[in-house]
């Protein structure tokens, strides 16, 4: 069942794949706006965080059946 938390959760995994993949595009140009280190930090968080949130917002689901 879908519960305010569990779309809070989607919502926030979904913010930091579209996140992940702006960065990876950034790199991909060869010359990010923000330059290689903090561009590489962007991935590295977020990359993770959409597997956290999505992990959290199916745990969540399936809790409130």
């Amino acid at each position: 069942m879908w519960t305010p938390k569990s779309g809070l959760l989607l919502l926030c995994s979904s913010l930091a794949a579209i996140s992940a993949v702006a960065a990876i595009f950034e790199l991909s140009t060869g010359n990010p706006d923000w330059g290689f280190g903090p561009t590489y930090t962007l991935v590295g968080v977020t990359v993770p965080l959409v597997g956290l949130f999505f992990y959290a917002a199916v745990k969540d689901a399936r809790a409130n059946m």
